[in-house]
């Protein structure tokens, strides 16, 4: 070959080399100059803000809680979003750390604020506005709040037409959260819980509304409180079946026991009050809403 020739196409190869090797730097740097690129988030809802957004790349850990979507499991756990060791968040070395309100427990959440890493907290409720100042205070935080407006609106939308179909349905239904029935104990949602916000979502009236939060009901309250259906976590700490849930003497005598009315839906899709709470509503108000409770389906 000529040297002259061989020259050019030696120097055209190493423009090439070059071109490869800057484009995999390029892609190999955050997103955005500046932004967090390791952060850790600790709430389920917060971690599906963040895929929504298509902003998952910059996540290193995620809580126990932060279980969908299913590529999420992937990441590292660094625990229960309401029994986080410090030294667990910290040793991922986020640059980061992302908190759903409430997080903890308190000692822990101190410790991990002091630490000397931006630690953001986003506001937790119980309305469907709750849900939009979520994914707007998630964006900001990531610095993409036009994408965060974007999907605020969609999710609005959706919320707006689950409230339309809840409007619209008569005769309401009566519906009992059961947390757990562990022992022969009945733990239920009073109000003020997103137990009690997704059944009215769903266009359902909470049977147990003479109390905030969850606690322990006598069981005389429970049948004076009559639920049509009985919903339940799938997923949480009390693995009892349906069935044992229907045999419980307390459960049995009420209208939800004598035609085997309950429901079990998965914890965050329910009560996460996240992208998916709309549909969360319309697939529980059709469970709630299917069939007569008399006919047992």
């Amino acid at each position: 070959m000529n040297p002259a020739r061989r020259l050019k196409s030696n120097q055209l190869t190493g423009i090439l080399t070059a071109l490869v090797f800057s484009c995999l730097a390029l892609n190999a740097l955050p997103a955005r100059a500046g932004q967090p690129s390791r952060i850790a988030v600790i709430g389920g809802s917060l971690t599906e803000i963040i895929y929504a957004l298509g902003e998952e790349d910059r996540m290193i850990a995620r809580d126990s809680t932060s279980v969908y979507p299913e590529a999420a499991k992937d990441l590292p756990d660094v625990g229960y979003i309401r029994q986080l060791s410090p030294e667990g968040v910290l040793s991922v070395n986020p640059d980061l750390i992302l908190a759903l309100e409430g997080f903890g427990p308190p000692e822990a959440a101190k410790v991990i604020s002091q630490a000397g890493i931006p630690v953001v907290v986003i506001p937790d409720g119980y309305e469907s506005t709750s849900i939009l100042a979520k994914i707007h205070a998630t964006a900001k935080a990531l610095g993409r709040e036009q994408a965060g407006a974007e999907l605020a609106e969609k999710v609005a939308a959706d919320l707006a037409a689950a409230k339309a179909v809840a409007s619209g349905r008569k005769d309401k239904r009566r519906v009992l959260f059961l947390l757990s029935v562990q022992g022969g104990r009945l733990m239920a949602s009073g109000s003020q819980t997103h137990a009690d916000g997704i059944i009215a979502l769903a266009g359902g009236v909470n049977a147990l509304s003479g109390f905030d939060g969850y606690k322990e009901v006598s069981h005389e309250a429970v049948i004076e409180a009559a639920p049509d259906l009985i919903l339940r976590m799938r997923g949480g700490r009390d693995a009892s079946s349906d069935a044992e849930v229907l045999a419980h003497p307390t459960i049995a005598a009420t209208p939800a026991g004598k035609h085997g009315k309950v429901i079990g839906m998965d914890g965050l899709f329910i009560l996460g009050y996240g992208p998916r709470t709309a549909q969360a509503a319309r697939e529980l108000s059709e469970a709630l809403y299917k069939s007569s409770p008399a006919s047992g389906d």
